[in-house]
């Protein structure tokens, strides 16, 4: 039944550490229906683009936040029912009436997962108002104030385009980008004057001389012939943002191996029409190298591990990430596939199925990206046969496949003899961080790993 009295659409939480959103696209304009849990707008954060369901049926009666913005947790973005104003709020002005009671629900309880809640429009008058964070804003997000930690800077000296002039993370992006100008240095203060018997006569006081000013930071240079400009999303920021963090902290260092696919090869053909018809899945390639990389990991708990501190952190679980390319590649999202080791090859094939399908369809959580031990990339399905990925933070290591190919290959025949036979031969890389994984180690785990591969069998499915 649809609303007869207005429903607020507001930022939602999308997980501890996301506190603001860009809207990408509104799926619904002021004036059209919409069911209850029917996709009503989609948002783009640093870890995850999703849909927003509507929260109730009825007729969208206002658009308060337009596409490209970003706000904070929290923020009223529509409202559906009631007696809107029938239109979108300008996109310069603000919404005339506070957030209602929905939207400061959320905001509490983004405060009570340790993000800072955005303050109300107009506060009542004998609250009192918040403590500025060092910098007379009314707060700083945690993403902001961890990339200005990492960075090294202050946030009170980065402009904030903000509500209430709060710096986002667009903002401190920025100034990490163009760098902070250089101010010119303070005189010196004058010495206090010392009271002696008989003063002598005061030597002059050398003064710093003031930097130069930094030049202003050039614009970027307008499009030329055959140029288009177009803005990073705000997933491709993240991304951006977290590779460079990762060759940041990790000492990168990959190993190679190459590995006989033919035995994987014949039981797949084997598998596949089963798999195919009885659950509606494909047994890949990807499939058998997670089930055996699992398998492996037992053996090499650094691998899936990582370092925290000057600790050491090694886990009884694998919570295995598959890197999957999104339409057009537009971006590239990590699902996490929790507690593979509890899965055989059939399981392990549905859960790939599904995570791809739910991150090519907007349908993740950043829940659903969050918590990965150890990570999969598979580029191979494009014909690559090497490549050197980079590590996910916090993760240790980074498992590369490639493409499987038929190549003379020596084998020894049953006489002992060696002989060239042709064969699938697949290329696997293990990036790994050398703070913690010694290339010895990442040689043995690619070892273990290509054997398991190579003799692969009845009891390994």
């Amino acid at each position: 039944m649809a609303s007869t009295t207005a429903v607020d659409v507001v930022m939602p939480q999308m997980g501890v550490s996301v506190s603001e959103g860009t809207i990408t696209k509104w799926l619904k304009q002021v004036g059209e229906t919409v069911e209850a849990d029917e996709s009503l707008l989609e948002i783009s954060t640093d870890k995850v683009d999703t849909e927003v369901p509507a929260p109730a049926t009825g007729v969208v009666s206002e658009i308060l936040v337009q596409e490209g913005e970003t706000v904070a947790v929290g923020t009223l973005l529509a409202r559906i029912g009631g007696d809107g104003a029938g239109g979108s709020a300008p996109p310069d002005e603000a919404p005339a009436e506070p957030a209602t009671q929905s939207a400061a629900d959320a905001s509490a309880a983004a405060a009570t997962e340790g993000e800072a809640a955005p303050e109300s429009a107009e506060p009542p008058a004998e609250r009192a108002e918040p403590a500025p964070a060092g910098n007379g804003r009314a707060f700083v997000s945690p993403v902001v104030a961890r990339i200005a930690a990492e960075h090294g800077i202050d946030p009170s000296q980065v402009p904030g385009s903000g509500s209430g002039g709060r710096v986002t993370k667009k903002d401190i992006l920025a100034f990490v980008e163009q760098g902070p100008p250089e101010a010119p240095q303070p005189a010196a203060p004058e010495p206090e004057p010392v009271a002696q018997p008989e003063p002598a006569p005061a030597e002059p006081v050398a003064r710093p001389q003031p930097a130069p000013a930094a030049q202003p930071v050039a614009a970027p240079a307008a499009a030329q012939v055959g140029e288009t400009l177009e803005p990073m999303s705000a997933m491709r920021r993240g991304i951006a943002e977290h590779m460079r963090r990762s060759l940041d902290t990790s000492a990168h260092v990959t190993s190679a191996i190459e590995v006989d696919m033919s035995k994987v090869v014949q039981i797949r053909e084997k598998l596949k029409k089963e798999y195919q018809a009885a659950y509606g899945v494909n047994p890949t390639f990807l499939a058998f190298i997670a089930r055996a990389t699992v398998e492996t990991l037992r053996d090499f708990p650094w691998v899936n591990g990582e370092i925290r501190g000057d600790q050491i952190v090694t886990k009884s679980f694998v919570n295995l990430g598959f890197a999957v390319e999104l339409a057009d590649g537009k971006g590239l999202i990590v699902p996490v596939v929790k507690n593979a080791e509890t899965l055989n090859l059939l399981g392990m094939a549905k859960a790939i199925a599904d995570v791809a399908r739910r991150a090519r369809e907007k349908q993740l959580t950043p829940d659903d990206v969050a918590g990965g031990s150890f990570t999969i990339t598979n580029p191979g399905g494009y014909g690559t046969f090497h490549g050197t990925p980079i590590i996910s933070q916090p993760q240790a290591a980074i498992l590369g496949t490639y493409a499987v190919v038929k190549r003379p290959w020596v084998i020894t025949d049953e006489n002992g003899a060696d002989a060239i036979a042709i064969r699938s031969i697949m290329n696997l890389t293990l990036t790994y961080d050398h703070r913690l994984v010694d290339g010895a180690y990442a040689g043995r785990f690619l070892r273990d790993l290509r054997e398991r591969l190579q003799s692969w069998g009845e009891s390994d499915y």
